[in-house]
């Protein structure tokens, strides 16, 4: 369990992570085979409609029907058979509000990461998402699958969760500079040890900037 300013992260392993409030308010982002028996959440968001992104047979493991679920439009199909008290659809520049937590979605995608010639793994156009989370008054960002975009220069997080693993995501090389644009207190890597990508490149990523960097463990 990751801490900053009593506001606590849990790993799940690959991108998913439960994010837990002072008050004890949950957010859960992205689970993929994920182990264990778990409570359900508040808020439940998948950035995109990629399995490792959005898993029915993981993401139910956190829902009730007090959960309000977050997801892009290609995701609707997959999320609208899941327990919850209502299915919210978003796309980059959505902004919300649960209780006292702030959800802002913002754009998440490749430019140089590309499945074949011209053909980006996650193009700007498909409207796939991160989300900065503002709780407590700390504003935490979950890049979800993205490469370093110029957007990055206005999301100001204090917290920053990066992919690292390179070949649909940025490579440790990448996250490195994305954090000089950031400028987060507290970086975690993520998008390692499941599909692509081993700890090596979040040591790797941990040894290129000057914040504090916490590689999480399951």
């Amino acid at each position: 369990m990751i801490n900053y300013q009593d506001i606590t992260f849990k790993w799940l392993g690959h991108d998913g992570f439960i994010i837990t409030s002072k008050t004890g308010q949950t957010v859960c982002i992205d689970p993929y085979e994920v182990i264990g028996d778990f409570k359900p959440v508040n808020i439940l968001v998948s950035t995109h409609e990629h399995g490792d992104h959005c898993s029915p047979v993981d993401l139910e493991k956190f829902t009730s029907p007090d959960t309000v679920i977050f997801g892009i439009e290609a995701a609707k199909e997959k999320l609208a058979p899941l327990k919850k008290k209502s299915l919210r659809i978003i796309k980059p520049n959505f902004k919300d509000k649960i209780d006292s937590i702030v959800l802002e979605f913002v754009p998440a995608y490749n430019i140089n990461k590309f499945r074949s010639p011209g053909k980006p793994f996650h193009p700007k156009e498909d409207n796939k998402v991160g989300v900065i989370l503002t709780i407590d008054g700390v504003r935490v960002y979950h890049a979800g699958d993205t490469d370093k975009i110029p957007e990055m220069k206005d999301f100001k997080p204090h917290v920053a969760l990066l992919p690292v693993s390179g070949t649909y995501v940025m490579t440790a090389k990448e996250a490195i500079e994305a954090v000089a644009v950031l400028q987060p207190k507290l970086a975690i890597p993520m998008h390692f040890g499941a599909i692509v990508g081993d700890k090596s490149m979040a040591q790797e990523f941990k040894d290129g900037v000057s914040c504090e960097v916490i590689i999480p463990s399951l």
